[in-house]
């Protein structure tokens, strides 16, 4: 018998049924030991040693885990593919040592998508669990402590009621009061614009004025009111017109599949969500099969899904809609953590998943995913100038229209 671990039970089962009857697999329930909140967790003085418990209401759990691993003949550590994930597999390989329940066998396996063949190819390619991952679990978790121990103390005092403060918080702290004293320098400037809505063969649009009595307006040229009045009265009295016409083609490519922050961002954006509803969500969605692993910073998709969603492309619409090469995005974050791809559905032909707002990040997914490897959208940028009789006083309009994707529907216009 062979024993996996993973985080959740719904994962626990999902799994079990891919793998067969030969496997057992537990759930550990997420982390089963921490640092005990008392001075003395972790001693600096000793290189940091640091000294952990396990959690009282995982104690039945951790009972199932060891019995089974007792007569397993190999134990698989199958949690999230990130730090967290790598931590609780050590979290839980170090409690079955100290209980001398520890297989012989003990291998890491990780995959992005609960899927039968990704789960099970997962399990052609274990390998040891990584060390420097877990290093920079404990360095965190030490940071926790001792910031928030000496920290947390000092908050209490000047803000009765306040919560505990870690790490995170102090560090966010510290931005904020580099803000505040940003603010408290700054010197505000008045500035004024300029603008007029005119009409043309019925069409309406808004147009700017960039030059005023000869001189080239920046943002901060118009600075008192006086002034923008003469200039508004000058725009009033002027008899404007078209002294130029430049248009441009231009190309908009689509934004890259979702990462964590983006998700969050266009799921409060478009459907009102706050961030930890929509992890939430996506977990669901995760462990359900139907979208990969969504905490990652990688903007890449494998090329297997990449071959998928062209040809999804291809099938909804046409091939015009698929460009000649496939899209290879690459995070412009620093330091950014690129070991997974980026949010996407598993099946590029399931547009639709569950009901409510699992449906609604779903499709906020797929659409997103999809559309990173369709073709660009192709425009045209018209620049209009008009100057009044003394050529001295210039407007101008701008505006821009869709060519490609030419389904009518599809088709915008804006002037502005």
């Amino acid at each position: 018998m062979q024993l996996v671990i993973v985080e959740s039970p719904a994962k626990a089962k999902t799994i079990e049924k891919y793998l067969g009857s030969d496997y057992r697999v537990l759930a550990s329930y997420g982390h089963v030991r921490d640092l005990p909140p008392k001075d003395g967790s972790v001693d600096p003085d000793d290189a940091f040693a640091m000294t952990w418990e396990n959690y009282a209401d995982k104690s039945k759990q951790l009972k199932a885990i060891t019995d089974l691993a007792k007569v397993a003949d190999r134990l698989i550590l199958a949690t999230d593919p990130d730090r967290e994930g790598e931590a609780i597999s050590w979290h839980v390989r170090e409690v079955l040592r100290a209980r001398k329940a520890l297989p012989k066998e003990v291998e890491r396996v990780t995959f992005n998508a609960i899927t039968k063949a990704t789960v099970t190819e997962a399990m052609k390619n274990p390998r040891e669990l990584d060390d420097d991952l877990i290093d920079a679990y404990r360095a965190r978790r030490a940071l926790d402590y001792l910031v928030g121990f000496t920290l947390s103390p000092v908050l209490w005092r000047k803000l009765p009621g306040a919560k505990s403060a870690g790490r995170v918080q102090s560090v966010s702290l510290r931005l904020i009061v580099q803000r505040e004293r940003e603010i408290d320098v700054f010197k505000p400037q008045e500035y004024w614009s300029v603008t007029a809505e005119m009409e043309h063969d019925g069409t309406a649009f808004t147009s700017r004025l960039t030059q005023f009595e000869g001189n080239k307006l920046d943002r901060l040229s118009i600075g008192n009111e006086g002034d923008a009045l003469r200039a508004k009265q000058a725009v009033l009295d002027g008899n404007f017109s078209v002294q130029s016409v430049e248009t441009k083609p231009a190309t908009r490519n689509p934004p890259p599949p979702f990462t964590t922050s983006t998700l969050q961002q266009e799921a409060s954006r478009k459907l009102g969500f706050s961030a930890d509803h929509t992890m939430r969500i996506a977990q669901g969605l995760y462990e359900d099969g139907t979208i990969t692993y969504m905490r990652t910073d990688g903007v890449q998709m494998d090329s297997s899904a990449i071959s998928a969603a062209r040809l999804a492309v291809a099938n909804r619409f046409d091939a015009s809609y698929v460009p000649d090469k496939p899209r290879q995005y690459q995070s412009k974050a620093k330091n950014a953590q690129e070991a997974h791809e980026a949010i996407r559905p598993t099946d590029f032909g399931k547009d639709k998943a569950g009901g409510g707002d699992h449906a609604r990040l779903y499709d906020l997914i797929f659409k997103r995913a999809l559309a990173s490897q369709m073709a660009s959208a192709r425009m045209e940028r018209t620049t209009v100038e008009m100057a009044d009789g003394t050529g001295r006083n210039i407007l101008r309009a701008t505006g821009q229209v869709v060519l490609f994707p030419r389904l009518p529907r599809l088709v915008r216009r804006r002037v502005g």
